[in-house]
């Protein structure tokens, strides 16, 4: 394509959106129109992969430009490195699952909850497990895959909620990425906002810690109706796994070698014990792989349509609608926390949104004198309070996959989710959080001719 075709491109606004738009009404439309027929498995009866091809197919007509060019975007951006990094993660946790539960990893690990945890506090328990796993990970996915499969047996065997056992997995999942100063989506927090790691710890964790303690407390009394029977025996050494997991992602270990590390010691110990042998070891790791591919196709779909929106004009069109319409310094917050929102809706990647909005949410922050402390907490908060919500997100793909569950089943039990952009809201609302230069009215970025000049 020319320097000149480049240049005329068109920008398409809110129509620049139209793929995404076809996915998620196709998706989410036909798994709705299902559910009210009382047909089984609604969500299922016309799959993601269907309704994303569809899609692919709209992106794909969309301008006048060479297909050839169009197909080049879409292919750079299914396989942007965080594209590939999630999928490693996907296929390695499937074969970390795959291999502790051909081991009787899996079943050992339920039996140890259900004995050392009363029934009426175990989704709390599972929340809790899942944001310190995640606090030391830094990654929310690579929680999910960890925690996700022992929840869903605990459910199971429990006979109460798997949505809201999943949810409270995700929540976890979603409040320790969130502060983990090694999470992806704070360095680009920071780093865009420029300000310390420790400052935006310190914002984020006040107003995170309530909302995760809401949450404690509505799982607390949601869901566990079921009753326990049976007697829940389990041998250490299977469940010696999961420790090893858990301890080097406190240790900050980074997760391919976690998730590769529990791979390697359940097949160990299976062989050692005498549920596995060479063979069904390798068919374990195989078989957990293969339950992951689809998810991979998904991820790397969703982020090439979300490349073609944002080649035509899509987010751009977004910037400039939500600029124009702040006017003072609370809607300055509202401004960075829809901005940052609002792109993760369309990219369905907290990260990325994070990097294209940090620069636009700045200049906000100069003209209304907002501490770069609280613009990164902004930034991290609200992408991912989105990015726990939307259906299309990859944390609900792999919650929906671990599950067999719609998006809207798990929706209704991700109070976390609500409790931390509430939590955020209010702050914004009522002017809370300011720092003492904020408060004295100290400029923290420019001189006042230079405001004037931006204004």
């Amino acid at each position: 394509m020319g320097k000149d075709e480049i240049r005329d491109k068109k920008d398409y606004g809110l129509l620049a959106f139209m793929p995404l738009f076809v996915f998620l009404f196709i998706y989410l439309g036909s798994g709705m129109l299902f559910t009210f027929m009382g047909v089984d498995s609604p969500f299922k009866q016309i799959p993601r992969e269907a309704a994303l091809v569809v899609a692919v197919i709209v992106a794909l007509c969309m301008g006048k430009e060479k297909l050839d060019y169009k197909v080049d975007v879409f292919a750079k951006n299914a396989g942007d490195p965080g594209v590939t990094l999630m999928s490693l993660i996907f296929l390695l946790s499937g074969a970390f699952a795959g291999t502790a539960k051909a081991m009787g990893g899996v079943d050992a690990t339920v039996n140890l909850g259900l004995s050392l945890c009363p029934l009426q506090f175990i989704f709390a328990g599972i929340f809790a497990i899942s944001a310190l796993i995640a606090t030391a990970m830094g990654t929310s996915m690579g929680t999910i895959a960890a925690i996700g499969p022992i929840a869903i047996g605990i459910a199971e065997k429990a006979n109460i909620s798997s949505a809201v056992a999943i949810a409270a997995v995700m929540g976890g999942a979603m409040f320790g990425d969130n502060l983990s100063i090694i999470s992806d989506t704070t360095i680009a927090a920071t780093r865009g906002a420029g300000c310390k790691m420790n400052d935006k710890f310190k914002m984020n964790f006040i107003i995170a810690l309530p909302a995760a303690i809401l949450a404690m407390v509505l799982y607390s009394f949601v869901g566990v109706e079921g009753t326990l029977e049976g007697n829940f025996e389990y041998e250490f050494i299977k469940i010696f796994p999961y420790f090893a997991v858990m301890v080097t992602a406190i240790m900050g270990v980074n997760v391919i070698v976690v998730l590769l590390g529990g791979t390697i010691i359940s097949g160990i110990i299976g062989m050692a014990i005498g549920t596995l042998n060479i063979i069904t070891f390798a068919q374990a790791v195989t078989s957990g792989m293969s339950g992951m591919f689809s998810l991979v196709i998904i991820a790397m779909l969703i982020r090439g349509l979300t490349g073609i929106v944002k080649e035509y004009g899509g987010i751009n069109w977004l910037i400039n609608i939500l600029q124009r319409r702040i006017k003072s310094r609370k809607g300055g917050e509202y401004g960075i926390a829809a901005i940052v929102g609002l792109i993760d809706a369309s990219l369905a990647n907290n990260t990325i949104s994070i990097i294209i909005a940090a620069p636009l949410t700045k200049t906000i922050a100069k003209l209304y004198n907002i501490a770069p402390k609280r613009v990164a907490s902004l930034l991290d908060i609200f992408s991912c309070v989105v990015q726990g919500i939307i259906p299309h997100g990859g944390q609900m793909l792999l919650c929906c996959t671990l599950t067999g569950l719609s998006p809207f089943a798990i929706l209704g039990a991700n109070y976390y989710q609500y409790a931390l952009g509430l939590a955020a809201i209010i702050t914004i609302q009522f002017g809370l959080l300011r720092t003492k230069e904020e408060k004295e009215g100290i400029n923290l970025y420019l001189d006042e001719e230079e405001i004037v000049d931006m204004v």
